[in-house]
């Protein structure tokens, strides 16, 4: 493919759900409903682990959760695992980034030539806490609070962040504009919206009058039976139990104003690119680490494999790129890898080709692949065992260790309400797409294994007791950009 420059924006806790281009009813992103009219829009993308610091381990390295053994919120990337960062620098190719990256520190060479107001986990830890699994307690912390804080409309030092990101992004795009190089660069973008705190600039807020929101879908309070696995992880920390009725819709407005306010951060940067003429010659990609249940099933954040928390919104454009085209062949975050390397030109290594992903650029151009299947796998706060989804063709099937497993008709069912895993007539199904997952790991050794490890880093803090009272409470605090 032609060689470009790349921008690659993601945000945090997107739910693909939440866009207008994607059919949301309410919720408005005008810049990104534009970048898809003019690129590709992928229907059917995913993380690969519903939860920041493994998510971003798998895009980074094009590797699965497992592989790399990044299980959770304690044990983010260190860059010992090799990058698409890394390669790019082996090929003279440099990368920047600007913003919000979450991995171990900004001291490691994890592949970046330089990161502007990088924010990684806080004090190197992480959630030190969600690594207490075995066996999980019966309840969460308590210093750990109220997961959500503060909710509706204001002023945060995350609003404050994010447009530091996006100023800094245009001056960084003017700058280069002036500085013609023979070689492609990468520019990877991480903002913090839609991610809570819940709180938004007024005009954004006032987008969405709780009035007018919809009604929660499949709430517990209107007779919904969770399943019990999520019913455990509930117990752990049952954020929805912390909320007023009035909190709740509050909530729904604000993270909707998020989505809108992001949206016109990333307005700032296409519009830059148009200025400076670097838009004819930078192709960008559009995604999220995982999205947000926002409610449903009285479940907030993420951490399950529900489409809320797993499935994520993919644009792409640029040169090369079909326009206006929709593609429904399933994607997910390790694509990365390829994606990146091929969106500046590079072929792959012969090591390189073994790794699961596929460039983004390549599927776009091919008829779509219903059957392609991608995995997701979770092992971090709350859970009290392996959670894996593989979604191939129109089926979702999620397998828990020790309970029952899901699968849904996503054509049939897209809201994921009639579990038919344990119906007749799907029993051969949902054996089969069992075997397909069990292609790419053992659970029930994959889940012994991320507890072990889990169970090494709580004795290093000094055991359960001593662990349950270390790192993040909650989200992790942005750097101090105030000049």
């Amino acid at each position: 493919m032609k060689t470009q420059n790349l921008v690659y924006i993601m945000s945090d806790e997107h739910s693909a759900k939440m866009l207008g281009c994607y059919g949301h009813e309410m919720v408005q992103t005008p810049n990104l409903d534009k970048l898809a009219a003019r690129g590709t829009r992928f229907t059917a993308h995913y993380t690969n682990s519903p939860v920041c610091i493994p998510a971003r381990a798998a895009f980074a390295t094009g590797q699965y959760t497992h592989e790399t053994r990044y299980w959770d919120n304690a044990t983010p990337y260190d860059g010992a695992v090799r990058s698409w960062g890394h390669r790019l620098g082996d090929e003279g190719v440099f990368s920047e980034s600007i913003g919000k990256l979450h991995y171990r520190n900004k001291d490691l060479d994890t592949g970046f030539k330089r990161q502007h107001h990088p924010m990684h986990v806080m004090n190197g830890i992480g959630q030190v806490w969600g690594s207490v699994r075995d066996p999980l307690p019966i309840t969460g912390p308590s210093r750990t609070g109220r997961m959500l804080g503060d909710i509706g409309p204001g002023e945060s030092d995350t609003n404050r962040y994010d447009r530091s990101i996006a100023d800094t992004a245009c001056k960084w795009l003017t700058d280069i504009s002036n500085k013609p190089s023979g070689r492609p660069w990468v520019l990877y973008l991480g903002f913090v919206a839609p991610h809570f705190p819940l709180v938004v600039p007024q005009k954004y807020f006032d987008l969405y009058p709780v009035e007018l929101l919809p009604p929660r879908k499949l709430d517990p309070l209107d007779g919904y039976n969770r399943h019990p696995w999520i019913e455990r992880m509930d117990k752990f920390k049952p954020h929805d139990a912390a909320l007023t009725a009035e909190e709740r819709l509050r909530a729904v407005a604000a993270y909707f104003g998020l989505c809108s306010f992001v949206d016109a951060q990333i307005g700032k940067i296409l519009e830059s690119l148009a200025e400076t003429g670097l838009d004819s010659k930078t192709r960008i990609i559009y995604t999220s680490d995982h999205g947000d249940n926002v409610g449903a099933r009285a479940l907030w954040g993420k951490s399950n494999m529900y489409e809320e928390s797993a499935a994520i919104p993919l644009i792409i454009s640029g040169d090369n790129v079909p326009e206006g085209k929709i593609c429904n062949t399933p994607t997910s975050l390790l694509d990365s890898y390829q994606t990146v390397l091929d969106g500046v030109g590079l072929d792959l290594t012969l090591q390189e080709q073994k790794l699961p992903g596929t460039s983004w650029f390549k599927i776009a151009l091919s008829e779509d692949d219903p059957d392609r299947t991608v995995f997701s796998e979770y092992h971090g706060a709350g859970s009290p065992s392996g959670a894996f989804m593989l979604r191939k063709g129109k089926y979702k099937f999620i397998y828990y260790v020790g309970y029952e497993p899901e699968l849904f008709d996503l054509t049939l069912d897209p809201e994921e309400i009639t579990n038919l895993a344990n119906k007749e007539n799907y029993q051969e199904i949902a054996h089969e797409y069992e075997g397909f997952l069990r292609d790419i790991c053992d659970p029930e050794k994959i889940d012994r294994q991320a507890k072990n490890d889990q169970n090494v880093l709580v004795e290093k803090f000094g055991g359960r007791e001593k662990a349950l009272g270390t790192g993040t409470p909650g989200a992790t605090p942005v750097p101090n950009i105030r000049k």
